[in-house]
């Protein structure tokens, strides 16, 4: 935390806590509140700072989790000594619900928190209580934008990622719509990614995106993507940001043929960050699903 200016602290007032992984890294992660815990999971380019609102908002009742994923925020840095593929993704998600004894929880995902978060949470499918699901995928689909696709190209896509920032820079201006983002806020979504070997979990989320049979993570998301339909056993709220670059309607339309009955609130001037678009609207909805009395 020290390492954080006191402009970031201010918009991100909490102590986050370290737990060491069966990989030898450390993973920081939130841990704040008391009371049913509420599992928030994010998503490339950001960390637990996308949570920060909801954090706040929820944790004079529920407990509050939110990890940074391995090389993204505050957790640790591996360079060449980590795989970065989404199956280690999800072991090292379920060894933190493992090591908090987690006897049941509620799910918030985002990005790339939709697979890793859903992948490591249908593995203790019986311990899952409910699910909010912000703009994601996490099933097969061959669509992806050109803007990101650049980004996946061989030698190219490395040096705009990491070296140029060409991701985590431009998202804090593509991924809100309503209203650009503070000069502060900006700083806090970007302060972990400020240089070449910082940047490296970012460029390796861009190249980890199963597009075809053959990439090495295929098998993990056609896994993930066959329990999918277990979740129509489970309370699932989406909550979708209508002018969302990457993840637009027609992924929600997708999760609404495997979730039929899923509740839905669409966002139509909302970008990728909706949590920034419709901050106080998001975290009422995630309040009351949490608050729900199933009763």
């Amino acid at each position: 935390m020290g390492s954080l200016p006191d402009s970031i602290r201010k918009l991100y007032p909490f102590e986050p806590k370290k737990l060491r992984l069966q990989s030898g890294h450390e993973m920081s992660y939130l841990d704040e509140g008391s009371g049913f815990p509420v599992l928030m999971i994010h998503g490339n380019p950001t960390w637990s700072f996308f949570y920060r609102n909801v954090v706040v908002k929820l944790r004079e009742k529920f407990r509050c989790i939110a990890p940074d994923h391995i090389g993204c925020g505050l957790s640790d840095r591996p360079g060449d000594a980590y795989s970065y593929r989404l199956s280690q993704r999800i072991a090292d998600l379920g060894e933190l619900i493992d090591s908090l004894e987690l006897e049941r929880f509620d799910l918030v995902v985002h990005d790339w928190g939709g697979l890793i978060g859903l992948g490591a949470a249908l593995e203790r499918f019986d311990r899952l209580r409910r699910v909010t699901i912000l703009n994601t995928a996490a099933f097969v689909d061959s669509r992806i934008p050109a803007r990101i696709a650049l980004c996946r190209a061989p030698i190219l896509g490395k040096l705009l990622v990491q070296g140029l920032n060409g991701f985590a820079g431009p998202a804090v201006k593509m991924s809100v719509s309503k209203k650009p983002l503070s000069a502060e806020v900006k700083a806090g979504f970007l302060h972990p990614y400020r240089s070449w070997s910082a940047r490296r979990a970012i460029y390796e989320f861009v190249q980890d995106i199963p597009m075809h049979v053959s990439h090495p993570s295929f098998s993990q998301l056609v896994e993930v993507e066959n329990q999918l339909l277990k979740l129509r056993e489970r309370e699932v709220t989406i909550l979708w940001g209508g002018k969302d670059f990457c993840f637009n309607d027609h992924f929600l339309e997708r999760w609404q043929r495997f979730l039929p009955d899923a509740t839905v609130f669409r966002y139509p001037e909302a970008g990728h960050y909706l949590l920034e678009d419709e901050t106080a609207s998001c975290c009422e909805a995630i309040y009351q699903m949490a608050d729900y009395d199933e009763d």
